[in-house]
């Protein structure tokens, strides 16, 4: 009897997927299964090129832990992966949280399959991985039944600069690794989420930060056509994509910051052999430290930029996203797209990457007429001292790009906006107020973790986690069935009718309007 207990226990924690069967295991109340490659490694001759087909493997394979970050670096702009964590250029796995098998068994017997929920962790494209938080997605699972599934894909310049001005018939060289591997990732979860007890037709890509910006652009990204349902934009930087001619300087730049990181003085920068060459056998950690270097730079030497981003390279990225969403070329799919409510507050220190400085405000300044320049000086009294520096550098950066998606997107298909104002106290009492990313620790309930702790040491734990049930039940009904639920009204250019997640949730009509009259004027390219 008990044999046979524990026999039927491994069972439901063991899957078949294309490559090969994995083990999980139990946590929690759910099931985890970890680390599942969804492409083969990107070390060696495959670096710089697009994924390729993960390897299979006979037996079962064990999902007990989360697979290799991403090399980075730990102490560069922002803090990443713990020391202790491997770090390899064979990193592109998935993590797939289902419910316990009894729950899974009584849902989808009959049924497609639950509904699919997949997170792109953010950091600036720099830094982070799917396991960051080991127990994010837990609660979605446990409490309203979805698949939970998260993914690591290539960082920094493995990933997210653009080196095809070194590409030669010898070392082929492509651009846009980070997407590609996120579409690679998408296209496993088609082609594996059923055995897992999901619905591949109702996939929803939901991301913050960078992972936002991924969300936006993988919207225009041709190859990720009919691989997701819906989509959900948390403080997406919608505009931090830029044209070849920005991005070939930028990699210009870098081979010669490499170059002094591997001490290869003789290098010829104007070889494209020898860049091809450095690039190609430098150690991964080395292209992580001229990484930071390039990254460290790129705010004051192109300021509102970030060397971090996708390019539109004319074939897998053929247009700029916004413009995409103007002109209906995105994917029609129900839009969740919203910021906080002082994105640019975190901002300060050695992640300064925003333009929040004086020298940085005056050369996008420069880029504008004058009375469009003095409608924002009104909209930030006080400009370019640190509170208003830090709001328009975050209006600039994610809130007004994010309307623009929304307004184009909500012309083609359902779209709903939303900003996020809750905070407790201790984040308001130090000047932070609703920042950025502070959204996630309600939405996923990181009150376990150090920092989780501390911004809810001074009070507000029970309301800030209410706000982010209210959120949870809002994401899970669209990822569900196509819509949030009846009390948030959709977005259009008419109306503009944004909820507002706060202590008590409440729907404006055009919120902050001056704000963004001003903003169309300033930067009407946008």
């Amino acid at each position: 009897m008990l044999l046979g207990a524990g026999v039927h226990v491994e069972r439901a924690l063991v899957v078949e997927t294309e490559t090969g069967a994995v083990r999980g295991v139990r946590r929690h109340g759910v099931r985890c299964w970890r680390g599942i490659p969804y492409a083969a490694s990107t070390g060696d001759e495959a670096r710089f090129r697009a994924p390729r087909p993960a390897i299979g493997w006979d037996g079962v394979r064990d999902a007990a832990e989360f697979g290799p970050v991403a090399p980075q670096k730990r102490k560069g702009q922002f803090i990443g992966a713990a020391p202790g964590l491997v770090r390899s250029e064979d990193c592109l796995s998935v993590n797939v949280i289902a419910p316990d098998e009894a729950a899974e068994a009584s849902a989808t017997a009959g049924s497609p399959g639950r509904p699919v929920m997949v997170f792109i962790h953010g950091g600036a494209y720099s830094v982070g991985s799917s396991g960051e938080y080991p127990r994010q997605g837990e609660r979605l699972v446990r409490e309203h039944g979805v698949v939970y599934v998260s993914l690591n894909y290539r960082l920094g310049a493995l990933g997210w600069l653009d080196f095809r001005a070194y590409s030669t018939p010898e070392r082929p060289i492509e651009a846009n690794l980070g997407l590609r591997d996120q579409v690679a990732a998408l296209e496993w979860v088609r082609r594996n989420i059923r055995s897992f007890g999901g619905d591949p037709d109702r996939v929803t890509l939901f991301g913050e930060s960078a992972g936002a910006n991924s969300v936006t652009t993988l919207l225009t990204v041709p190859a990720a056509e009919g691989l997701f349902a819906r989509a959900i934009a948390q403080s997406s930087p919608a505009n931090a994509v830029y044209l070849p001619e920005t991005t070939a300087r930028w990699a210009g730049e870098y081979v010669k910051l490499l170059s002094r990181v591997v001490d290869d003085d003789d290098l010829e920068s104007e070889s494209v052999e020898d860049a091809a060459t450095m690039l190609c056998t430098a150690d991964a950690m080395q292209l992580a430290e001229a990484t930071t270097a390039l990254t460290t730079r790129t705010p004051d030497e192109d300021p509102g930029t970030i060397s971090l981003a996708p390019v539109i390279d004319g074939a897998f990225l053929p247009h700029r996203p916004l413009d995409a969403f103007r002109d209906g070329l995105a994917h029609r799919v129900p839009l969740i797209i919203g910021t906080n409510d002082r994105e640019g507050s975190l901002f300060e220190g050695r992640i300064s990457i925003l333009p929040t400085t004086k020298p940085r405000i005056r050369a996008i300044f420069a880029n504008t007429r004058k009375r469009s320049r003095k409608a924002i000086k009104r909209q930030y009294p006080g400009l370019p001292e640190r509170r208003p520096a830090a709001d328009f550098a975050g209006d600039f950066t994610f809130w007004f790009p994010s309307v623009k998606a929304a307004e184009r997107h909500s012309r083609y298909a359902p779209t709903w906006m939303y900003r996020f104002d809750a905070a407790p106290r201790m984040p308001r009492l130090l000047g932070l107020d609703a920042t950025h990313g502070l959204e996630l620790f309600a939405l996923f309930e990181k009150f376990d973790t150090l920092t989780g702790a501390g911004l809810t040491l001074l009070g507000g734990r029970r309301m800030f986690r209410a706000v982010g049930r209210r959120m949870q039940a809002h994401w899970v009904a669209l990822a569900a069935s196509g819509a949030p639920l009846d009390d948030w009204p959709r977005y259009d250019e008419a109306g503009r009718r944004t909820l507002v997640f706060d202590r008590g949730d409440r729907v404006e009509p055009d919120p902050r309007r001056e704000k963004r009259l001003a903003w169309q004027e300033f930067v009407p390219h946008v």
